[in-house]
Order: structure tokens, then C-alpha cells, then sequence
């Protein structure tokens, strides 16, 4: 059959319309690396280099890109109060990085990251982790080179990237407890000053045109795997002892797997309160803490949980020592955001082959709904 020079001329046309960079350039896509519990110390007397070898297997050819990254806590292996020659190893190994700068990787503080009761409040973590850029000496951290500029403190800090608002917050002693951090070793619960949730409270209240992270070392009660009261105990015969976090009368075992410390009130529920009367306002809040096996749904849940609009990812952890030999899978989380999509994935990576073969363990993916449709940073080269 013979075509006329007018069909063939559409033809060529639709051929060329579809390659077009406009219409045949895939969606740009930013992606967000969240990891925790590398407990550096801990695994370096087993041998094992926790955190490099993530940032190493990250950016190996069969690795995965990243944008920028979040560690959310506990980089120390301490049960005491960390100490410098942690800190030098925790350089050390952030030092492993080829193919991204220390200021790519944003970071928060941890409960085996406090310092002591007695001590500047979190002296040791702001020396060597250092997100603010205060101690470039001995942290590396030049704040001018930070991808998306923070804003905020050591405690509490803000940074967009398009219209991501992340809202990074650390764990921090406890002022009303008199036994604490070292004494009680990691001394579990999770705690945030009355300053830092007020923050927090006007940030999300004040911006609804944007995509709200909140990353703290811990999620809420009752929101992922093992988040309950008590969940991070076991009960017997003679009483409450450890489970997933250790048991210490003194020190809010009761709270030991959720953030319930705030404003110095136990299990307030204040956050929960603001996610409930702006339901869908925080798109995700980002937590770690309870190191668990991949698939483990102690207490009814799993890693990755909806509640008040809000997606609740548990990412934790990247040891293998500090742990028991139940819950010993390193492992973390890759957020993808699409350029125009109201939806993001969110994928588990095993950095070892103890659970499964190391690399991306598909049956733990999932997608994540937004309230708004994802736009790229200005100028992003990727």
C-alpha cells in the first residue's frame, strides 16, 4: 500500500515529536540516602568498618546515586559517654567518600551520640559531627559547602531542596533525670527540648506549600515495628528486661522505643497532637533507633507505616555488632522524589549478606503518597 507525501510527512513528524528532548527526556529525579546507627566503635572492635563501607558500597558501580544523605543518629558505639578517639575514627571513615563531599551527608544526633549529664550538652557529637560547621578543625565541615544552606543550630536546623523542607532534630539529654547518659549507658528513651517542639510546631504550621520531613533518631509511639510502650523490653517471670534497647528502672524503660521526652513531659503526645490537626501537613518523619530484622512486625507494624497523613520509615541500622545476632542486618533507605510526582519510593538496601544478598531487597519497597506534586531544586545537576 502506498502512503501519500501528507501521511509520511505526519509520520516523520510523530517520529521526531516522540525522541524530542522535550517530550522524550525522562523525569529528573532527586534522591535522598537515609541511614543510622552505624555505631562506629562498636563495630571497629569486631573488625568491621560500618559506616565506610556503606559510603564505599554507595559509590561502587553497582551502588546507587544519592543527592545528598541523612544520618540520623548514633554514630557512636559508646555505652559510656563517646569519647575524642571515636570521633577521629568517625572522620576517618567519613573519609571514605570519592564521589561526594562530607557536606552532602546532613546529620543529627542520636542517644549513644550525648554527652554526659555533667558535660556541655552534646560536646562530643558537636566536635566531630559537627552539622553546623563550628569545629571545621576537627569535624572537616566547611558549612559554605553545603549543597542546600542549613538553617538552625546543632539541636534543631532547617535546609530546603526544592520543595523539600527538611526539619532535622537531635536527641538530647534529658534536664529533669538525674541519672542519665553514662550512667545508665545508652539511657534509651527519646528526648527533645520544649524549644526544639515549638520550632518545630511554627516550621509546619508555616509552611503548607511545602513537602515536610522530619528526621529525629527517633519515630513516634505506636507509628513503626516495635514503637510502643514497653515494645522495647520483654516481659517474664522476675520482670521487664532488655529486647531490642537495654533495660534501666531509672531511665524511661516504658518509652525506651519512641520519642517521649518533650518539653521535659512523658508521653506527652505533643507532636501527635500537630500531626492530627493538620493531617498530611508532614509528609514523612524519619526515625531509626530499634535495630530489627527486615521483616520483623513486633507490636503489629512494620519499617515503613502511615498515621495522620504521615509516612513513618524506621531505617535503622547500620551495624552488625551492636545488636544482637537477631537484629544484625545492616541495612538503609533510598528516597526517590520525581520531578511532578506526587508519589516517591522508598527502597532497603542490605550493605551484607546475613538476611538476604547484599544489594536492594525488593519486598520492602514501597511508595509513598504526597500531598503535593515533588519540584526539583533550582540548578540540580542531577
Amino acid at each position: 500500500m502506498q502512503m501519500s507525501r501528507r501521511s509520511i510527512a505526519i509520520v516523520l513528524f510523530s517520529a521526531i515529536f516522540l525522541v524530542s528532548p522535550i517530550s522524550g527526556q525522562s523525569p529528573r529525579k532527586f534522591r535522598v540516602w537515609v541511614f543510622s546507627d552505624a555505631h562506629v566503635g562498636t563495630d571497629l572492635r569486631g573488625g568491621r568498618e560500618s559506616l565506610a563501607i556503606a559510603l564505599r558500597q554507595s559509590e561502587s558501580p553497582g551502588g546507587f546515586p544519592w543527592d545528598i544523605a541523612l544520618d540520623l543518629g548514633d554514630v557512636s558505639g559508646a555505652q559510656g559517654t563517646p569519647k575524642d578517639e571515636e570521633g577521629r575514627e568517625l572522620v576517618r571513615q567519613f573519609g571514605a567518600l570519592k564521589h561526594h563531599r562530607r557536606e552532602e551527608i546532613y546529620d543529627l544526633s542520636g542517644n549513644h551520640d550525648r554527652s554526659g549529664l555533667d558535660e556541655p550538652q552534646a560536646w562530643w557529637w558537636r566536635k566531630w559531627v559537627d552539622p553546623t560547621g563550628e569545629h571545621t578543625e576537627f569535624s572537616g565541615i566547611d558549612a559554605s559547602k553545603r549543597p542546600f544552606p542549613t538553617n538552625g543550630t546543632w539541636e534543631r536546623y532547617s535546609f530546603r531542596a526544592g520543595n523539600l523542607l527538611f526539619l532535622m532534630m537531635s536527641d538530647i539529654n534529658e534536664p529533669t533525670q538525674k541519672i542519665g547518659r553514662g550512667t545508665l549507658g545508652g539511657n534509651p528513651a527519646g528526648v527533645v527540648s520544649g524549644e526544639t517542639f515549638r520550632w518545630w510546631k511554627r516550621m509546619v504550621e508555616e509552611n503548607p506549600t511545602s513537602i515536610i520531613i522530619t528526621a529525629h533518631h527517633y519515630v513516634l509511639k505506636n507509628t513503626t515495628v516495635a514503637s510502643g510502650d514497653w515494645e522495647g523490653m520483654t516481659r517474664t517471670k522476675e520482670g521487664w528486661k532488655s529486647r531490642y534497647h537495654g533495660y534501666f528502672p531509672q531511665g524511661s524503660p516504658q518509652g525506651a522505643s519512641y520519642l517521649y521526652w518533650v518539653d521535659s513531659q512523658r508521653d506527652s503526645g505533643a507532636f501527635e497532637k500537630v500531626l492530627d490537626s493538620l493531617p498530611g501537613r508532614v509528609g514523612l518523619w524519619l526515625g531509626a533507633h530499634t535495630h530489627t530484622s527486615p521483616e520483623d512486625t513486633y507490636g503489629g507494624r512494620s519499617h515503613v507505616e502511615r498515621r495522620w497523613g504521615t509516612a513513618f520509615i524506621n531505617v535503622a541500622a547500620l551495624t552488625k555488632y551492636h545488636t544482637s545476632p537477631e537484629t544484625a542486618f545492616p541495612r538503609s533507605w533510598l528516597l526517590t522524589f520525581t520531578d511532578g510526582s506526587e508519589e516517591a519510593t522508598a527502597q532497603c538496601y542490605l550493605h551484607g549478606d546475613e538476611f538476604a544478598p547484599q544489594g536492594w531487597y525488593p519486598k520492602l519497597d514501597r511508595t509513598i503518597r504526597l500531598a503535593k506534586p515533588f519540584r526539583m531544586p533550582a540548578g540540580n545537576p542531577k
